[in-house]
C-alpha cells in the first residue's frame, strides 16, 4: 500500500468544474445548431440578408454557397459557413431568419382570411354586415355585384363553372385584410 505523499497533492493539469466547460456533445450540437441557421440564411431572399449584420467573411461564404453547384462543394462550403459562424454573432441572424419564416406566414394567414370571408359572404348575407362593420371603406356596390357573380357561378353544376367570379372576389377581398 502506498501513502500519499507531496507529490499527489498537487495535479499540474488545470481542471474546471463539470458544470463550466460544456461537454463534446453539446458543442457538437451547437456546431449543428450554427451550421442550421446557415443553412437557413442561404434561403433568405437577397434583400433580407443584405440588410442583416453579419461579417464580411460570413457574408462573402453564403455568397460562394449560392454560387457552388455541385453537391460535394456546397457541402464543404456549408461546413466552412458553419465554421464562421462560430466566430459570428448569432442573435441578429437568428432574428433575420425568423423575420423571414414569419413573414410567410402572416403571407398564409392573410390569404387563409380572405379564403374565408370569401366563403362567408358567398354563403351567408349576415357576413356581408359583419364585413362592412370589420371593413367600413369597403366599395359596398363592388363588393355586391362580386359575390351575386360568384354566387350564380356557384350555382352552375361543375362543368359549366368557370371560376372567375370566385377568383375575381378573391382578389378584391385581398388586399382589403
Amino acid at each position: 500500500m502506498r501513502h500519499p505523499g507531496p507529490a499527489d497533492a498537487i495535479d499540474p493539469r488545470p481542471t474546471a468544474p463539470p458544470a463550466e466547460r460544456p461537454s463534446k456533445s453539446a458543442k457538437k450540437r451547437e456546431a449543428h445548431d450554427q451550421q442550421a441557421l446557415g443553412e437557413a440564411l442561404t434561403a433568405l431572399p437577397d434583400a433580407a440578408l443584405a440588410a442583416t449584420e453579419m461579417p464580411d467573411a460570413l457574408r462573402e461564404a453564403l455568397a460562394d454557397y449560392r454560387r457552388t453547384r455541385s453537391h460535394e462543394g456546397r457541402r464543404r462550403q456549408m461546413q466552412y459557413v458553419g465554421k464562421l459562424m462560430r466566430q459570428a454573432d448569432t442573435v441578429p441572424l437568428r432574428e433575420a431568419v425568423a423575420a423571414a419564416q414569419l413573414g410567410r406566414a402572416h403571407d398564409a394567414l392573410a390569404l387563409h382570411r380572405a379564403e374565408h370571408w370569401r366563403a362567408e359572404l358567398v354563403a351567408d348575407d349576415d357576413a356581408l354586415t359583419r364585413w362592412m362593420g370589420e371593413h367600413p371603406h369597403t366599395d359596398l356596390a363592388r363588393l355586391r355585384a362580386l359575390i351575386r357573380g360568384a354566387r350564380a357561378d356557384a350555382a352552375r353544376t361543375p362543368g359549366e363553372r368557370h371560376g372567375r367570379a370566385w377568383r375575381e372576389l378573391f382578389r378584391y377581398l385581398k388586399p382589403l385584410l
